[in-house]
């Protein structure tokens, strides 16, 4: 995933998609234990897209301030 699209989504949108790339992710690597997954490269790809979605979370929060 593109970072353009995601810096467009709000905070919630951001936790939504990580918790999509986190079960996709599971799913690799179960995908590998069981001997099914054919490219390897998908996880790697998945640990990344997921940082990336995690970067962008928190710059977002930290730019919100939170009200007290």
């Amino acid at each position: 995933m593109k970072t353009t699209e995601l810096r467009q989504k709000d905070v919630a949108g951001l936790q939504a998609e990580v918790k999509a790339l986190q079960k996709a992710h599971f799913g690799l690597r179960m995908q590998k234990a069981t001997q099914q997954l054919n490219n390897t490269a998908t996880l790697r790809s998945a640990r990344r897209d997921i940082a990336r979605a995690k970067t962008i979370l928190v710059e977002k929060q930290a730019a919100v301030p939170s009200a007290k």
